[in-house]
């Protein structure tokens, strides 16, 4: 088992799974073992929201050859485990770990006790062979999630891309709205996603879009925040025009890559101002969106 957080999945994480991938072990499973919730969620009541939410990990982790996802539930109950009982009466009696990977800098047990130093020797004296990876850098420095979270906050989708490995996604279902887009001329699907994904920086974005009856990418503008100008105290949204493409999508689940923010958030004097606004951003993002989706 790989043994992380592993949220986003970038080189460094891929490094410590890939580890665990082939094994002499007779009936052994490539294993990752995360927790659900974080576990400064529950000890410190700090929203943490994820760059892959489950379903979105388990369809990144089987080209790695993961075959199976075990998210270990964890509350006060379990933070207050100490490093030893953690190893013994969940990875070793639970989980039946007989190959165990980690990153250098995991921590584990009560009051996070626990190094990969101990957990070394407490899995190595009950017969598991344990792999401490280093951790990975570039020339921007260490890889970590948090770095991807910082360049989707500022919209850099490139940034974001690079660290991750691929191209950032999110999905969500098409909900009516309230029919404005349409009026306008730019009729807009109006996504509903998971409350628990990170989300890019408010903005408008050059970005793909399909569904899984559409597999084909089609390019679109994306608008990610509140309406300004229409309900300055509306919630943030996500809104979804396809260019020059006009389909039923209420009901279905639509995935997004935002590929590139064209421009902040702004107001205007009026719908007809937004109107051409928009009308500059369907041209603009046309343009951005003429390379083949990656």
């Amino acid at each position: 088992m790989a043994l992380g957080s592993f949220d986003g999945l970038h080189a460094g994480h891929r490094r410590v799974i890939q580890s665990v991938t082939t094994t002499d072990h007779l009936n052994a499973i490539p294993t990752v073992v995360s927790f659900w919730p974080h576990p400064r969620e529950v000890l410190h009541g700090e929203p943490r929201l994820r760059l892959d939410l489950p379903e979105e990990k388990l369809e990144l982790l089987e080209p790695l050859g993961i075959r199976q996802l075990v998210l270990v539930p964890f509350d006060r109950q379990l933070a207050q485990l100490s490093a030893t009982d953690f190893i013994e009466q969940v990875l070793l009696g639970c989980l039946k770990a007989r190959q165990i990977a980690v990153g250098a800098n995991f921590r584990f047990g009560r009051g996070r006790e626990g190094d990969t130093n101990t957990l070394r020797e407490l899995a190595e004296a009950a017969g598991v062979q344990v792999s401490v990876l280093p951790i990975l850098e570039d020339a921007g420095g260490r890889m970590s999630s948090s770095r991807i979270r910082e360049a989707l906050a500022n919209g850099d989708l490139q940034a974001a891309s690079d660290l991750l490995g691929r191209p950032y996604r999110f999905r969500g279902r098409v909900v009516r709205g309230r029919g404005l887009g349409r009026d306008l001329g730019w009729p807009t699907a109006n996504l509903q996603v998971d409350g628990r994904k990170f989300l890019p920086g408010l903005g408008v974005y050059a970005a793909r879009a399909w569904t899984e009856r559409h597999g084909e990418a089609l390019p679109a503008v994306m608008n990610l925040g509140p309406q300004p100008t229409v309900d300055p105290m509306s919630p943030s949204a996500v809104e979804v025009h396809l260019l020059d493409r006009q389909m039923e999508l209420v009901g279905q689940e639509l995935v997004v890559e935002p590929v590139e923010r064209l421009r902040g958030q702004q107001r205007f004097s009026g719908l007809d101002e937004l109107s051409a606004q928009i009308g500059k951003d369907a041209s603009q993002a046309r343009q951005k969106l003429q390379a083949p989706a990656g």
